[in-house]
């Protein structure tokens, strides 16, 4: 039986963890795993590994690397209790020669031995700090997942791995945009500060209302858009890699780590 995305966010980590792997929940993570850090994943051939590493030690911002794994091995041992990468994630993406090929809910039956696991801090990491000083994050209060889209903002390539920083944005009151920016230049791990602010067309942004990923959100004029970047970037990059086959989480359907959310050292410490 399914499990509501309100009834989840009541749980422990682990224990909203051990939902998605046993299939009990299948939708966005936004919210979830309070006090810890979230992750973008990124599973790449052995051979790819190496190129893919110095792309996120090049590009911080929107990569910032928080583990790896040992090639073959799908547990993450340096992120938290008994983290397998096959089934942690309530959806996958694969790709294939940088074609979105297919979405799963458990990577089992495709994974291997050449197979090297990547975990990059999120920005729904942030967003409790938001929450718990009164500022409205829209796509958690409305249960829908954060717009994000592809920019003009470069990124320093890497091997094969190279395009443009996509950026998650959310609407902050414009009084309290300097507070939403102090407040998230706590959490390095999860992208710091935000890359931009305001006008989404000196990005090359032509339209809000049509992200590229996740759903629009209300645009009061009372609020002024936000802009982070978002570790949904390999997710664009890969279609110039055209790796033969690369993983990654749907966006907004993110791994649940121990990991503490301002951390700014990504070592995960057994309790």
């Amino acid at each position: 039986m399914l499990t509501s995305y309100q009834t989840l966010r009541q749980r422990s980590t682990n224990a909203q963890r051990q939902a998605i792997r046993t299939g009990e929940y299948r939708s966005h993570t936004a919210g979830l795993g309070k006090g810890c850090l979230q992750a973008n994943v990124v599973i790449t051939p052995a051979a790819y590994a190496l190129d893919f590493m110095r792309f996120c030690q090049r590009n911080p911002k929107p990569c910032p690397l928080i583990g790896v794994s040992d090639t073959g091995n799908p547990h993450m041992f340096t992120l938290g209790a008994d983290i397998d990468i096959r089934t942690d994630i309530s959806a996958y993406n694969v790709y294939r020669n940088g074609e979105l090929d297919d979405t799963l809910t458990d990577i089992s039956g495709i994974w291997s031995d050449d197979l090297v696991a990547f975990a990059l801090g999120c920005s729904f990491s942030f967003e409790h700090a938001l929450l718990e000083a009164g500022i409205d994050v829209w796509h958690i209060s409305n249960d829908t997942t954060v717009p994000m889209y592809r920019t003009s903002l470069a990124t320093v390539p890497a091997g094969p791995f190279h395009g443009g920083c996509v950026v998650s944005m959310r609407m902050i009151p414009s009084e309290r945009v300097e507070e939403a920016v102090a407040l998230s230049s706590r959490f390095p791990l999860a992208h710091g500060a935000p890359v931009h602010i305001g006008d989404p067309k000196a990005i090359d942004i032509a339209d809000l209302s049509r992200p590229d990923w996740g759903d629009p959100v209300p645009m009061p004029a009372t609020h002024t858009p936000v802009f982070w970047a978002c570790g949904v970037t390999p997710q664009a990059v890969i279609r110039n890699a055209k790796l033969p086959i690369c993983i990654t989480h749907k966006p907004g359907h993110m791994l649940l780590t121990d990991i503490p959310d301002d951390a700014d050292v990504p070592v995960y410490q057994k309790p």
